[in-house]
């Protein structure tokens, strides 16, 4: 899926496309998991499923102190264990939690307003047949 960048946001990282081969932020392809914020780089992130989330992990996703993570967890909606979000709400940061696809959607339209959110996407591997 192609989604279209807001012109006025250029500077910004945005999503412009998913599948279930990666993700593309300012039209560069990305086939691993990725956490990425507004401005600065996009980051790598080991994760590729929902239950390897930890504590170091989640850390990595209150850098920058966001308002809001948006977590993308891969092809379904999946709930992280509830000491994610516990360790997020400490810290004063909400969370979101949909398939990657909709988060996708949902991070863009968040940057666009000027929210201080951070994308955490989930890229699954690929399933062999």
């Amino acid at each position: 899926m192609k989604l279209h960048a807001d012109p006025r946001n250029a500077s910004l990282n945005t999503v412009t496309g998913y599948s279930a081969a990666g993700i593309e932020i300012n039209a560069v392809a990305f086939p691993h998991s990725v956490v990425v914020s507004p401005e600065g780089p996009v980051a790598s992130w080991g994760v590729q499923d929902i239950a390897a989330l930890d504590a170091d992990t989640v850390s990595k996703l209150a850098d920058g102190q966001p308002e809001l993570v948006v977590l993308g967890t891969g092809r379904r909606q999946r709930f992280p264990h509830p000491r994610v979000a516990a360790q997020l709400a400490g810290q004063r940061i909400g969370l979101e939690v949909m398939d990657t696809a909709a988060a996708c959607r949902t991070y863009n339209i968040l940057m666009a307003e000027g929210r201080r959110v951070v994308g955490a996407f989930i890229i699954e591997p690929e399933l062999s047949s």
